[in-house]
């Protein structure tokens, strides 16, 4: 089992089986600050505050193997296993204390606590008004990004969770996502077509996928050098991109219309992903005036 699982269920476990929905979030977030050995979720500003995409996906993986249960509030541990045991000795302690420090702390006392101590995963809550003064609800803007000028970002989703990619995309204010993955499926969680759209919609940014201008899979095989890569996106310049110029002047204004929107793929390094020449192709466009960047 995942240890970070491991961590889910010992907090279940030290809170007589049982939390809120809210609580775990916001418990299993706190848990997240201290820099322990191993790592376990990374949040997001979602309309209730913090929010761990894979933790909610853990959960429901969890109650497919009937180890937890759902209600619409809460989740509650079914099975006798002491997972506390099996967690390093620092985690053991952390969550230990946990059961202490918030024995008797509501949903509003969380919400509360992380709002305050934490503002940057309140930039996005629903219901901030509820928990913070006027003076605090003035300081999110601290957190938050405002730049303005027009630019397309390049991103890559490979070695980072869907929370850490996201984070890059709020704290750059992306408005707009333009999958461009030929098939926008994938084995890592969060970033299937549909699972990815619902994680933008959730933190405030737009998603659309254009496949036109992505790469079959078959053409991707046996990439092994930064020479195989060269070959394959001077292939994908003299025949996709030549082809798609109708795709790459909907990006543009796409552009005008977000004014600050990212093309993503797989690669973490933009030299090994096709949306590096694709942006190339854009931008000499003679109406793109604009900058690109690549995250």
């Amino acid at each position: 089992m995942y240890y970070r699982r491991k961590v889910a269920l010992s907090l279940l476990q030290v809170f007589n089986n049982e939390l809120d929905k809210i609580q775990i979030q916001k418990l299993l977030f706190l848990h997240s600050r201290y820099k322990t050995k191993k790592k376990t979720y990374d949040f997001v500003p979602y309309k209730f505050g913090c929010f761990s995409f894979q933790a909610n996906a853990d959960l429901n993986t969890l109650k497919k193997y009937g180890i937890v249960s759902e209600s619409s509030k809460s989740w509650t541990k079914l099975d006798e296993t002491n997972y506390l045991s099996q967690l390093d000795k620092e985690d053991k302690k952390i969550i230990s204390d946990f059961a202490i420090i918030y024995k008797n702390k509501t949903n509003d006392d969380l919400i509360d606590l992380t709002y305050k101590r934490y503002p940057y995963y309140a930039i996005n809550s629903t219901i901030a008004h509820k928990y913070l003064n006027s003076d605090n609800l003035k300081n999110l803007d601290n957190f938050r990004s405002f730049e303005n000028n027009i630019t397309l970002f390049t991103i890559g989703y490979e070695g980072i969770s869907l929370e850490h990619y996201l984070n890059k995309l709020i704290k750059n204010n992306i408005k707009l996502l333009c999958d461009v993955r030929k098939n926008a499926l994938s084995m890592k969680y969060g970033f299937s077509k549909n699972q990815l759209r619902n994680a933008c919609e959730g933190v405030g940014i737009n998603y659309i996928h254009i496949p036109e201008v992505g790469i079959n899979s078959d053409k991707r095989q046996k990439l092994n050098t930064q020479a195989d890569y060269d070959k394959l996106f001077k292939e994908y310049i003299s025949t996709n991109l030549s082809k798609t110029t109708s795709n790459q002047k909907e990006i543009i204004d796409l552009l005008k219309q977000y004014k600050r929107i990212a093309l993503t793929c797989f690669e973490a390094d933009n030299c090994q992903c096709h949306r590096t020449h694709l942006a190339e192709a854009i931008s000499n466009f003679k109406e793109f005036k604009y900058q690109v960047e690549h995250l």
